[in-house]
């Protein structure tokens, strides 16, 4: 088997949270399917589930992030991870 290095965050941000969320008591998480590129940069961002109004915050948040980049056999590779995005009122 080949060895595998898994990508890792080195820049993440964490989401605005909306402020009509925040006066609605909304919390919760959004999850995403992402595909985090040979240069560490989120390629496409899919919503899988969460709360709709704490859903752009968290895609434009993500979209920000960046990862050491996943590599296999010291070559960098293109993967497909789920991003959870937690939103708690009390953070």
């Amino acid at each position: 088997s080949a060895p595998i290095v898994a990508a890792k965050a080195i820049y993440q941000p964490k989401p605005v949270y909306p402020h009509l969320a925040i006066i609605s008591h909304i919390q919760g998480t959004v999850v995403l399917q992402a595909i985090i590129g040979k240069d560490g940069t989120i390629q496409e961002l899919k919503v899988q589930g969460g709360h709709p109004m704490l859903v752009n915050a968290a895609l434009d948040a993500v979209k920000t992030w960046r990862y050491q980049p996943t590599l296999l056999n010291s070559e960098p590779v293109d993967v497909l991870t789920e991003i959870d995005v937690k939103f708690s009122l009390g953070e």
